[in-house]
């Protein structure tokens, strides 16, 4: 017999953001949630962990601080539990590295006992007798069945390289795999980054390093017009905040497909930091003798990659501005070409019932839930899988714990969690107190 599990809210996926479910969740006495994740254990970016990478978000955007900084599994409780609060107080500074939210996250997953690992979500389906999901799944060594009374569908991105990158050979890696590849690079005769978002930033740094110290050329090509800031400002950082949030959600689907390219820069550009950082590296090359040569080129957008005879690379390319055909051979490629979200094909059985937009898109309602026909109104909801519909905070760490606040006060017809009413200084949209010329 397969066994059969009642819950209150299944949520398929253990990142972050479902993680941060969870952790709000624990502390409520009527709402009974579980949390499934395919992959053996709980890892957060691990071929990008650098060891002094941090953060780009405050402390303060952990789990659950931004709806309930008394809670017990904030960042600060971690602190004080691992008796690091002095120390962390000294360092003067918001942004933990990576390796230290890691390890933050680590704790809560050891404190949360609603999270169930190797465990593959096969279909989703509605069973209108018991007013539920039913939700077939199964282990390496079982399968099992969940009735649950709500879906949170939170199974994140995976990487993306596109059609002009794609290639048989090891030599092409993408940017979240680099620190499994890492060795291979560092004893490369030449790499090519493609991409400058952070993650394409980061790995040239450790490149640049590697070369001063006699390491392999290094050439880094984006189709970018230049090495772009992330605009983290403080007036600009209103724009990931509840209250823009709620504003984007306002507009039409067509004014938000019009702004939202105007976002990228928050997501696609480049901290300060590094930037500094990859100027004085290369500054310093100037000082040193016999490096092997950096090129770094602008508005280049790559047309394919051939494999040679010898295994080589041959990267081919347009510079944009001027059409000039641009190729080099190099010994690896590392895509810093982003991310794309998962297909959610366990949803096919509900897929009729599912609203979608004039482009196929989830249509998503204020509190994250899926627009669907009547039977599943506020039954099912997403987390980061609404940047379309909720903006550029959709896959921000500080927009998580009101997310999953929205999403828990919707499921209980109650407020669990009080949200934050003001959030920004910034008029987003036109007030009723606006004198509005109308002709």
């Amino acid at each position: 017999m397969t066994p059969v599990e009642n819950v209150d809210v299944l949520a398929i996926g253990c990142g972050p953001f479902n993680l941060g479910l969870a952790a709000l969740a624990s502390t409520l006495d009527d709402v009974n949630l579980l949390v499934v994740d395919s992959r053996d254990e709980f890892r957060w970016h691990p071929g990008l962990m650098f060891d002094d990478a941090t953060l780009q978000v405050s402390f303060l955007s952990d789990l659950v601080t931004l709806v309930d900084p008394t809670h017990p599994l904030s960042f600060l409780n971690y602190m004080a539990d691992i008796d690091r609060m002095y120390r962390f107080l000294v360092r003067e500074d918001f942004f933990p590295t990576r390796i230290e939210y890691e390890a933050y996250l680590l704790w809560c997953v050891s404190r949360l006992d609603s999270l169930r690992w190797s465990t593959t979500v096969d279909e989703v389906t509605w069973d209108a007798e018991a007013d539920a999901f039913r939700v077939t799944m199964h282990t390496p060594t079982s399968s099992s069945t969940v009735i649950a009374r709500h879906v949170v569908v939170g199974i994140g991105t995976e990487p993306f390289i596109p059609q002009a990158l794609s290639s048989d050979s090891p030599a092409v890696v993408h940017s979240s795999e680099y620190l499994f590849n890492q060795e291979k690079a560092l004893a490369a005769d030449t790499v090519t980054v493609i991409g400058s978002g952070q993650s394409g930033a980061e790995i040239v740094i450790d490149l640049l390093e590697a070369n001063l110290r006699g390491g392999p050329a290094v050439r880094w090509w984006t189709r970018t017009p230049w090495f772009a800031p992330l605009d983290f400002t403080k007036l600009s950082l209103e724009m990931t905040t509840p209250a823009y949030m709620d504003y984007f959600h306002s507009l039409p689907e067509a004014a938000r497909d019009r702004v939202r390219p105007q976002h990228w820069q928050f997501h696609k550009g480049i901290s300060t930091d590094s930037l500094e950082r990859l100027h004085d590296l290369l500054y310093r090359r100037q000082l040193q003798d016999k490096l092997n040569p950096v090129q770094l080129r602008i508005s280049v957008e790559v047309d394919g990659v051939d494999t040679l005879a010898d295994g080589k690379l041959r990267v081919r390319g347009r510079h944009l501005d001027t059409g000039s055909e641009l190729a080099h051979t190099t010994d690896m490629v590392i895509a810093g070409t982003g991310y794309q979200a998962r297909k959610a094909d366990f949803l096919a059985p509900i897929e009729s019932a599912l609203h979608r937009d004039s482009r196929g898109r989830l249509v998503i309602g204020a509190n994250h839930e899926i627009e669907t026909d009547d039977a599943l109104t506020n039954r099912i909801f997403v987390a980061n899988a609404e940047e379309h519909a909720h903006g550029v905070s959709a896959p921000n760490l500080d927009i998580g714990a009101v997310r999953n606040a929205r999403i828990l006060n919707t499921v209980l017809g109650r407020e669990a969690y009080r949200l934050p009413k003001h959030t920004a200084f910034t008029s987003f949209g036109a007030s009723d107190d606006d004198d509005i010329v109308t002709s």
